[in-house]
């Protein structure tokens, strides 16, 4: 079993930065990947980005690219959103989540663990 946890959320004007964490736990291999998604209200989960475990391979949607970059602290079992730039339409409950890889996915249907979730909310 794997936990994860994610703090960092919160409100923020546009043009604002936050940095979201997910710390995790348990069984966890070389082969993970991380991944964060989001919710907006009355919209279907979306991918915003990935990463494998080794931090050698990252994947993001395109609206976030140059914006947000993704990270991992192994020594920490930590991985970071930095979300730079924002806009009112990242508004949204951000959500970490895990899969068993070694494949990076970006369909929510892969992973096999989440967090509970972290409300951003970016005003215009």
């Amino acid at each position: 079993q794997v936990q994860l946890v994610e703090s960092g959320g919160g409100l923020v004007q546009a043009g604002g930065s936050l940095r979201l964490s997910c710390a995790a736990s348990g069984r966890i291999d070389t082969n993970y990947v991380m991944g964060w998604f989001r919710q907006a209200p009355g919209k279907e989960r979306d991918f915003v980005a990935a990463i494998r475990w080794r931090g050698d391979v990252t994947e993001y949607t395109n609206s976030v690219k140059g914006r947000f970059s993704i990270s991992i602290d192994n020594a920490k079992n930590t991985v970071y959103l930095q979300m730079n730039s924002l806009k009112p339409e990242d508004t949204a409950v951000y959500y970490c989540a895990a899969e068993k890889g070694p494949g990076l996915s970006t369909s929510g249907a892969a992973y096999d663990y989440w967090g509970q979730g972290t409300q951003v909310t970016v005003s215009s």
